[in-house]
């Protein structure tokens, strides 16, 4: 058996899942394993057909295939007339938001309100690239 050296922890600490005592991450339970899992609920390939030897080696039959075939979208169909423009997107980008005293010192505004500054060479988030003004009517 090998001896750890003075100071660091045994092999057999390190094969248990912390606790949220020994962690910054509290999700509020008591132990780590209650938590659970929540799978996807999207379907899974695992779930179609030939998933099992059986499946496999008894194959598809050309109704099974048609039915899970999807039609190819037409890039040059015309389009449905449809406008998407409700009219809360506006043409001119927006700067950054800034509280009016910098973000310095205590918060005494009870209404949410910032300043825009202007764009910020490039360097904004795809949150801050997406707010345009839109115009009052």
């Amino acid at each position: 058996m090998t001896e750890t050296p003075e100071g660091l922890p045994d092999e057999s600490d390190n094969l248990d899942q912390l606790q949220p005592d020994d962690t910054l991450i509290d999700r509020g339970v008591d132990d780590v394993l209650d938590e659970g899992y929540s799978p996807s609920e999207k379907w899974s390939a695992g779930e179609g057909f030939g998933s099992t030897a059986d499946e496999a080696l008894q194959g598809e039959n050309l109704d099974q295939r048609l039915a899970q075939e999807e039609p190819d979208v037409d890039p040059y169909a015309e389009d449905d007339g449809e406008d998407l423009d409700d009219g809360e997107v506006g043409s001119e980008r927006a700067g950054r938001l800034v509280d009016p005293d910098q973000g310095l010192g205590e918060d005494v505004d009870s209404e949410l309100v910032g300043e825009d500054v202007g764009i910020d060479g490039a360097g904004a988030s795809a949150e801050e690239a997406a707010v345009h003004v839109v115009d009052d009517e």
